[in-house]
């Protein structure tokens, strides 16, 4: 399955989708970027005249480079319209700041994947090679 695949197995669209680029996918991890983009509608009120990106969707863009699409490269083509997807954990820190126009990478290692249970540490650079935040997301995929 190529990258494009992987991200077109995606169930989100815009404006939640958050995966630009798939570099790297393999049985150990992902890799890809995502920029954000200025007119996305939670700038317009996080924060007020200072926006910055809602470490919500910080963790939502590692999940969905880091796991989702690793979790679909690893059920390979069994991965279909009634597969299912859910979060089922997180622990992330955040050391800096994203805004708007930035450029970021995510880099997952998977922990393990038994039982449709996939577990990676995940962290998230900027474009400066600054490490913004990291640590594990967990999901259930059927």
């Amino acid at each position: 399955m190529t990258n494009q695949e992987i991200i077109s197995k995606l169930p989100y669209s815009n404006p939640f989708l958050f995966v630009d680029e798939l570099l790297s996918v393999n049985e150990n991890g992902a890799e890809g970027c995502y920029t954000f983009d200025e007119n996305l509608d939670f700038y317009k009120g996080h924060f007020n005249h200072f926006p910055v990106t809602p470490g919500v969707i910080l963790t939502e863009v590692m999940a969905q480079i880091g796991l989702v699409c690793l979790g679909i490269f690893l059920l390979d083509f069994s991965f279909n319209k009634s597969s299912s997807i859910a979060l089922t954990s997180s622990n992330i820190e955040f050391l800096k700041p994203v805004f708007p126009k930035e450029k970021v990478t995510v880099i997952s290692e998977k922990i393990y994947f038994r039982f449709g249970k996939l577990k990676c540490k995940v962290k998230m650079k900027n474009e400066n090679g600054d490490l913004v935040c990291m640590g594990d997301i967990a999901g259930m995929m059927t």
